[in-house]
């Protein structure tokens, strides 16, 4: 078996380094400029490593081919270029530590941080690993510039040797998928597959087909501004109406009290004055009634406090992000269990439950493009005590490798 986990270090490394963020408050597509830096460099290592199709498309995806070697179905492999906006992703200084101890990890440019394998199990399994974090000030990134580092590798292995079977494989590195924007209307059409995987999970052997079902909603309330020396009667404060209306949201909904097959309501950012307020959410389920109650709530939340402040404006929007690819691919399981069996010809147990979460493969699914989730190592995301086994990376390609042969079979 061919060892990656060189190739696979390198890659993350030069990846992770590069400034990715996606920013929901911009319309563009991608929605921020530096995405295109990781476009343009994906473009060039594809066209050096013998690609074709090789084109940044005007939505700002990395599209390419491998051409086949075998008859088969088109098989399209997937990662996203972007990394979440909730944390510092400007500056990250990848760092990897050789052969893991079983200890604590400290953070250079943070002597108060601290990754355990108390706070993190998964990590208590990893010991003679080696493990690549960011420094302490930023995300890593390896959500999903692992995903990213795998699917590169396994394509440059596959064009490197054509005597491997394999159909046509369409890769697709996409921008914007932290903000629920990854999948472009266009993009099935140009993908050209029949079913597709999103390398986009965590420990080895998950293989999902079942995601949250997923709701932006944004509450914006408007009050009345007044001098505060004569504001008696007059003053309609939004930052009070805006305190009143969290007060009132239920605390067991929240995603810190929740697990499981349960949803949630997250308010994870408030902005404003006292004459605008601002709180945006993100509304989660597993099932479209759950999702639809939650939505509901929040604009009978809304109802009630415009009804006690008339001098006030209280409006809810919710906007449609993605939904629970369960729906789709339990009609048709053939892409997860093509991935199953590929798993355990390499001696991997395949694990499926939900994510409490999504992928492109959500959309992608929905937009009728099958797309199950696979892992790539990935732990601890959207944070600074993000981390990845090199060795779990490894495996993850070599999963990529083995539905690729596996699918001239299918």
């Amino acid at each position: 078996m061919t060892d990656f986990a060189p190739e696979l270090e390198s890659r993350l490394m030069r990846y992770a380094a590069i400034d990715s963020q996606s920013d929901e408050d911009s319309p563009t597509s991608p929605s921020t400029e530096i995405q295109l830096n990781m476009a343009q460099l994906l473009q060039d290592e594809l066209t050096q490593i013998g690609a074709t199709q090789v084109q940044i498309t005007a939505y700002g995806a990395v599209l390419a081919t491998i051409p086949a070697t075998a008859a088969g179905p088109t098989v399209g492999f997937l990662a996203h270029m972007d990394t979440a906006p909730q944390f510092n992703g400007a500056g990250v200084k990848p760092r990897v530590i050789r052969g893991y101890n079983g200890g604590a990890i400290s953070f250079p440019d943070d002597a108060d941080l601290s990754l355990t394998p108390e706070a993190s199990p998964y990590l208590a399994t990893k010991v003679g690993h080696d493990l690549i974090t960011a420094s302490g000030l930023t995300l890593l990134g390896a959500d999903d510039k692992a995903g990213i580092a795998v699917v590169m590798t396994a394509a440059r292995h596959l064009i490197a040797n054509p005597q491997i079977p394999h159909p046509k494989i369409r890769l697709a590195f996409t921008p914007d998928e932290e903000i629920g924007r990854g999948v472009d209307a266009r993009l099935p059409a140009d993908l050209g597959a029949d079913f597709a995987y999103t390398f986009d999970g965590g420990e080895v052997g998950e293989i999902e087909y079942e995601s949250f079902s997923a709701d932006g909603a944004v509450v914006t309330i408007t009050g009345v501004s007044a001098h505060p020396g004569m504001a008696r009667g007059k003053m309609v404060n939004a930052l009070g109406l805006a305190a009143k209306f969290i007060a009132a949201l239920p605390a067991a909904q929240t995603p810190e009290m929740t697990h499981g097959t349960e949803g949630f309501i997250h308010l994870y950012e408030m902005s404003g004055s006292d004459s605008k307020a601002v709180l945006r959410f993100i509304l989660r389920d597993f099932e479209l009634d759950g999702l639809a109650a939650k939505g509901a709530l929040l604009h009978s939340l809304a109802g009630t406090l415009q009804a006690a402040e008339p001098k006030a404006k209280i409006k809810v929007e919710i906007r449609k992000q993605y939904r629970n690819m369960r729906y789709w691919l339990e009609k048709d399981m053939t892409p997860v269990d093509l991935a199953r069996g590929a798993a355990r010809a390499l001696g991997i147990a395949p694990v499926s439950v939900p994510i409490r979460g999504g992928t492109d493969g959500s959309r992608l699914t929905e937009m009728g493009v099958p797309c199950p989730n696979l892992f790539t190592g990935m732990q601890d995301i959207h944070g600074p005590l993000e981390w990845i086994s090199v060795q779990d990376m490894a495996l993850a390609a070599q999963l990529c490798l083995g539905i690729a042969q596996a699918a001239v079979k299918a």
